[in-house]
């Protein structure tokens, strides 16, 4: 059973800082780009960062370039992504939604097969 579970959203002030991570299993997910995404009240999904398999090579979006970091940890039956956010913004609240894909690179939400509950990040002014 395929199984992606993010953990550690919460309240924080803007200013601070949290850490996400994503526990997947089910999958050879040492295989699998990670992904995180985000969804705010009436937005669309958008690309936050990914890390890819392999060679780990990260991207993020703009907006987070410098204050968020991805990681992964690649174990025998369970891979879990970590997103350290850091000088966290009110804009940055959204469902963080954590996502595994078989391309090497990409963006594309619709190009991830497998994809967490998501976990509520609010940051308040």
């Amino acid at each position: 059973q395929v199984q992606l579970v993010e953990s550690g959203g919460g309240l924080v002030q803007a200013g601070g800082s949290l850490r996400l991570s994503c526990a997947a299993s089910g999958r050879k997910f040492i295989s699998y780009s990670m992904g995180w995404f985000r969804q705010a009240p009436g937005k669309e999904r958008e690309f936050v960062t990914s890390i890819s398999w392999g060679d780990s090579r990260v991207n993020y979006a703009d907006s987070v370039k410098g204050r968020f970091t991805i990681s992964r940890n690649n174990a025998e039956n369970t891979v879990t992504v970590y997103l350290q956010m850091n000088s966290l913004k009110p804009e940055d609240t959204a469902v963080y939604y954590c996502a595994a894909t078989q391309m090497h690179w990409t963006t594309r939400p619709e190009e991830y097969t497998y994809w967490g509950q998501g976990t509520q990040v609010t940051v308040s002014s």
